[in-house]
């Protein structure tokens, strides 16, 4: 399926490794002009010269590369100096640490609602008004699965990630934003293999003292399709929320887990 998207520029965050670099990678693929964000210069630029290397990516589509703290006024202005506009946009910040939330003080708080909450309403702020005056406009924000099913050792993730969820949930549906085509919706992933699920896992090993093996057996055991996700995977999903095709699915939350969470609605 030609996905029509063909040229846009898209600003991936997060995207030196991980499910940032799926969403990238699915992206440039289908001809999307690439931005990719993160902290890691080394990481970020072995990530572009992937992108660039990929066979599958036509080759006019750019892959451009800005090694920035995008949850900072800095990094934003560094993003936003590189490009003023985006068609595009996927939100992506590195989930805050588990543990225990009588061991959190405010700066924590803080610190998680920046990266997963005030980041993208930024982001959101900078971009929708230019993409509603040019008639198209995808914003993807990576959130987690557990915004519908709460992991109680993620609270910090759980309470950041909710609050931007209850944000979106207004202002995508905005008239002047659904009427000009351009839509924001939130990609929950579950369980997929990143460093991320390796770190939580590490967690659960200290805490329960269980070996890894075991802990990833008990996890496994929770999701039906038997198996973590991929980034890949994930990438296509929200290619696939930026196309042409998806003008129609605007405020949702679409979950990714493998049939893991397990309510109706």
């Amino acid at each position: 399926m030609d996905l029509g998207i063909a040229g846009k520029w898209a600003l991936v965050c997060g995207a030196s490794k991980g499910l940032g670099f799926g969403c990238a990678q699915a992206l440039s693929r289908e001809g999307v002009n690439v931005v990719i964000v993160a902290r890691g210069e080394p990481a970020l630029k072995d990530a572009a010269q992937k992108l660039l290397a990929d066979p599958g990516r036509p080759k006019d589509a750019q892959v451009l590369h800005v090694a920035a703290d995008i949850t900072t006024a800095e990094g934003r202005a560094a993003v936003f100096g590189a490009r003023k506009d985006y068609d595009i946009v996927v939100t992506n910040a590195g989930g805050p640490p588990p543990g225990d939330f009588r061991d959190w003080d405010r700066e924590a708080w803080i610190k998680a609602v920046d990266a997963n909450m005030l980041t993208p309403i930024e982001l959101i702020k900078a971009t929708v008004d230019g993409m509603a005056a040019r008639g198209f406009g995808r914003i993807v924000n990576i959130t987690s699965s557990a915004v519908k099913s709460p992991i109680d050792i993620l609270g910090l993730s759980n309470g950041a990630r909710s609050g931007l969820t209850g944000f979106v949930a207004g202002v995508a549906r905005t008239r002047k934003l659904a009427s000009a085509n351009v839509t924001i919706n939130n990609l929950l992933p579950g369980a997929f293999d990143t460093d991320r699920l390796r770190g939580t896992m590490q967690g659960a090993v200290k805490k329960t003292g269980q070996t890894m093996d075991q802990v990833e057996a008990a996890r496994l055991n929770t999701i039906p399709a038997h198996r973590f996700g991929t980034p890949a995977e994930f990438g296509a999903a929200c290619a696939f929320l930026c196309s042409a095709h998806a003008s129609y699915i605007t405020g949702q939350n679409i979950l990714t887990d493998g049939g893991a969470y397990p309510g109706t609605y």
